[in-house]
């Protein structure tokens, strides 16, 4: 299986609705690694490893968030796959 490696930037109301949280649920579901963090200008910010299928899961997922997030953007850039995660961590 393909593996690969994306960076997301969730813009909207996505602080202060447990989005970083929620994704992390969702990463340890779909076995994605990588991490999570919030922003200063209100974005969350996270890079995902994994199978592709899985990662294109929790991308799918970003664009509409946990229940009280309103998402207006997800920017995705691709990256090179390292490998270098073991878990999912929410970053603070």
């Amino acid at each position: 299986m393909t593996k690969q490696r994306i960076r997301i930037f969730v813009t909207g109301k996505v602080q202060g609705v447990f989005f970083r949280q929620a994704l992390k649920v969702m990463a340890k579901k779909n076995d994605v690694f990588g991490w999570v963090k919030n922003l200063k200008d209100g974005r969350v910010e996270a890079v995902l490893e994994g199978e592709v299928e899985n990662v294109s899961r929790l991308i799918e997922w970003a664009h509409g968030g946990p229940a009280n997030a309103r998402v207006e953007d997800v920017e995705i850039i691709n990256e090179k796959f390292t490998g270098e995660f073991s878990k999912f961590d929410v970053l603070y």
